[in-house]
């Protein structure tokens, strides 16, 4: 069973979906996509998998998303991923993938959804957030 996440090991939504995967009992294989962002042909499976348009994967906080002007219409699909490319902090993460799925995992606990053993026991967020309580039930 092979699980990938792109990962930020600075965001905490990554850090609590990379906890939760592998509370799972999966470890997986951690690309830092800012250190290695995915390909233009690995991106594009990505987002068809996720029935995402690239527009929807951008992030806007934290990145040159507004300098760059990405808010305008005018931007193609095509522009929209070569600026991702060309920026990878634009990527909205943690993107992650399992053979049940793909899927941009915010907020955190949507991984649940898509892992092989989505029993992960009680789990509580870097923040004190509980997601799954003391009974295992996923809390709203």
């Amino acid at each position: 069973m092979t699980v990938t996440i792109y990962h930020n090991p600075y965001c905490g939504t990554s850090r609590n979906t990379l906890a939760m995967i592998r509370q799972s009992g999966e470890e997986p294989q951690v690309i830092e996509y800012l250190k290695t962002p995915p390909s233009r042909d690995k991106l594009v499976e990505m987002l068809a998998a996720m029935k995402m348009a690239p527009r929807d994967l951008l992030r806007e906080k934290g990145t040159s998303y507004a300098e760059l002007g990405l808010g305008d219409p005018k931007w193609t699909d095509a522009e929209i991923l070569d600026f991702m490319l060309a920026h990878p902090i634009l990527i909205n993460r943690p993107i992650v993938v399992t053979p049940l799925g793909v899927l941009l995992a915010r907020p955190s606990e949507a991984v649940l959804d898509i892992l092989p053993n989505p029993n992960i026991g009680p789990f509580i967020k870097d923040d004190g957030e509980i997601i799954i309580d003391a009974d295992g039930k996923r809390v709203a």
